[in-house]
């Protein structure tokens, strides 16, 4: 008699630190509420759920009634609720200290509000690395789910994968489900009747469990499954021919847990799911690596060499994009000062960080927020928020300098109360950071536009899956959500910073100056940096005085031409409405998201209803200004879309003279109580 298979369904539950509200609101409407209430009605069908610490909040504030639902559920042993880092950070991107606060903080939570008993936990983006393992097992975890691929990538076949195995690191253990690559393709996107009878053929097989854990937002959210799921009944559709199956029976993981004898020893490698270990790689090498697994898959030898065909790790991102590095790094040295404080009561300060390691603004694929601003800046937030906190509490030198972001350049940190300015000390000499502590604010908080190597997506027709075939997954459509040409995905030149320097000569060619980056003056709050210009010199100073940045020029025996500053200001209304120019006369010409020439003038307020305050430009004396948003291409689940990430401002004027001076002066005004 054929022994019935346990399946073990989990969901994952998480939206970015920071997400709009509105953006939460559908979330919940479209996948959280029917999904609970689905389930809620089977009591039979027994399944495991995580949500993040600080989706919890929300849903706690603004949906008690289907939270209360879920504490039944809990209550009356349907439901498992995992663990996992409070704020959803990769774990393997944090410190040993906080990997163990973040799961403490999420545990403790999920016991004061659903009662729960967490034995288990979610590995956020599956990212594993044999280190995280003391952190699990000293916070009480007893088992995690990573991706079957992880276990593949070990020599083990997926007939070995239907229970669980056990690991070790630094004297501690934990035991290790792998979920199925063949369901996470499958639910829901094949017909319901399939997928259920997929597991009765596994059942047929001997296999012992079906282990599945994935995305709750793929029952909703993403493109055309609401309907698919709830519209057209999937779901319902899936739980009654799962429980009338004498086939498949529903269990948790921790009732499969203490049922069953673990597999036996293995150790995996630092590895994610497939599709991110291709999403970590440069766009030259992802487009080697897609090549080298479409030959595979066309030779029909994918399946038994894709352990071994493997693409970058999780981390990667921090090489591959300088603006995530620079987040991570600064985030790393706030977490050493929080840590050196003595003790004490730092809850807030320990929340701010948290939130800051939230894993979504650091990296970018099909998913990840890297490329969404408003995710950026939340970050940014609670990292200039958690600074200026620690400097009131423990003191740090007005002015220092040191590699913060380990690329073998050092950077130049000019500090007060008000503001940080922080200057890369290589051949440009810019501002790669404009803090104000007011508005808790990074005004240097952009993104340049660079290769991606899905963009060669960008000229496929759009796809759908056939009728009564199910529906397409993210993974394999195409879509637009903004028209895209050519010309939007030109890969930038020069890195986007404040304060970034071009000489034009009258034959029209463009040079920059090359500032010595070891040639450093700096005076107290002050710094100057010089570099040759056609036979003369261009000097530069950079001042920080209160909410007042002063960047001063001294061009000397320079033949004619003209001299151009680029300011790439992160404003967070975007091309929103509550962004606009202001005039000195008063006038709004327009938004941040249009063009603005304006010539020979000394004065212009960029205000931001978003920010709850302004930036205001003024010169020594009249310059041309001209003033462009700058738009990035990427691709979400959507579809490929341009998003605003700053307001790229020229400031430009004659060189005419054997000697010229001017000086820009940014001031950050915050708005005034009321």
């Amino acid at each position: 008699m054929t022994e019935p298979i346990s399946l073990l369904l989990g969901v994952h539950a998480h939206q970015p630190v920071g997400n709009f509200p509105a953006v939460l609101e559908e979330a919940h409407e479209r996948c959280y509420r029917p999904f609970l209430h689905t389930l809620h009605r089977y009591p039979a069908f027994r399944f495991a759920a995580h949500f993040s610490g600080w989706l919890i909040d929300w849903l706690l504030e603004h949906h008690p009634q289907d939270m209360a639902l879920l504490r039944e559920m809990v209550a009356r042993g349907q439901v498992e609720l995992f663990g996992a880092g409070e704020c959803e950070p990769v774990l393997a991107a944090i410190p040993q200290r906080d990997r163990v606060g973040q799961l403490n903080a999420l545990t403790g939570k999920l016991r004061r509000h659903f009662g729960a008993e967490v034995s288990g936990a979610w590995l956020t983006e599956r990212v594993y690395i044999p280190t995280v393992v003391p952190a699990l097992a000293d916070c009480g975890m007893r088992y995690v789910t990573v991706d079957d691929y992880h276990f593949l990538c070990t020599g083990k076949e997926a007939a070995e994968l239907d229970g669980f195995h056990t690991t070790e690191e630094d004297g501690r253990s934990i035991d290790l489900f792998a979920i199925s690559e063949q369901l996470r393709y499958r639910l829901p996107f094949s017909p319901a009747a399939e997928a259920v009878a997929y597991l009765e053929g596994l059942a047929r097989e001997g296999r012992r469990a079906a282990v599945y854990f994935d995305d709750i937002e793929k029952f909703g959210i993403w493109p055309e499954t609401h309907e698919w799921v709830y519209e057209k009944r999937w779901l319902e559709q899936f739980i009654e021919g799962v429980l009338a199956s004498g086939l498949i029976r529903t269990e948790t993981y921790r009732d499969f847990h203490a049922a069953h004898a673990t597999r036996g020893i293995a150790y995996l490698p630092t590895t994610s799911y497939i599709e991110m270990n291709e999403w970590t790689l440069p766009a030259k090498a992802a487009a080697v690596y897609d090549g080298l697994v479409g030959r595979e898959k066309q030779a029909g030898c994918y399946e038994a060499s894709k352990p071994f065909v493997r693409g970058g790790i999780w981390k990667n991102f921090f090489v591959r994009y300088p603006e995530s590095n620079w987040m991570h790094k600064r985030m790393l040295g706030l977490s050493d000062r929080l840590a050196a404080l003595p003790p004490g009561r730092h809850e807030a300060l320990t929340e701010q960080l948290y939130r800051a390691q939230a894993n979504d603004a650091y990296w970018h694929g099909l998913f990840g927020g890297l490329y969404l601003p408003h995710l950026r800046r939340e970050v940014w937030r609670n990292l200039v928020a958690l600074e200026a906190a620690l400097d009131a509490l423990a003191p740090r030198p007005p002015l220092a300098t040191r590699d913060a972001d380990l690329d073998g350049v050092r950077e130049l940190f000019l500090a007060n109360a008000d503001a940080q300015a922080v200057v890369k000390l290589d051949d440009h000499a810019a501002l790669c950071e404009l803090d104000a502590y007011g508005l808790a604010h990074n005004f240097g908080d952009t993104l340049a536009q660079r290769s991606e190597h899905y963009y060669h997506k960008i000229h496929a027709a759009p796809q759908a899956a056939g009728a009564g075939e199910g529906i397409a997954s993210a993974h394999d459509r195409v879509a637009f959500k903004d028209a895209v040409e050519q010309a939007d995905i030109v890969p930038d030149a020069r890195p986007r910073r404040l304060f970034l320097d071009a000489w034009q000569r009258l034959d029209g060619e463009t040079a920059w100056p090359r500032y010595a980056a070891g040639a450093v003056k700096a005076p107290l709050m002050s710094a100057t940096f010089s570099a040759p210009l056609d036979g003369g010199e261009v000097t530069k100073t950079v001042t920080l005085a209160g909410r007042t940045l002063q960047v001063s020029y001294r061009l000397r025996d320079v033949p004619g031409g003209r001299f151009a500053v680029t300011l790439n200001l992160a404003l967070p209304s975007c091309d929103g409405y509550s962004g606009r120019y202001i005039l000195e006369d008063g006038r709004i010409p327009c938004g941040f998201g249009q063009a603005l020439d304006l010539a020979a003038s000394q004065r212009l307020t960029f205000d931001d209803r978003e920010l709850r305050g302004a930036l205001v430009l003024s010169a020594s004396r009249p310059v041309d200004i001209s003033a462009r948003p700058h738009h990035t291409v990427s691709q979400s689940e959507a579809g490929f879309e341009k998003i605003m990430q700053a307001a790229c401002v020229t400031l430009s004027w004659p060189i005419d003279a054997v000697s010229q001076e001017l000086t820009f002066s940014l001031e950050i005004v915050p708005d005034k109580p009321a």
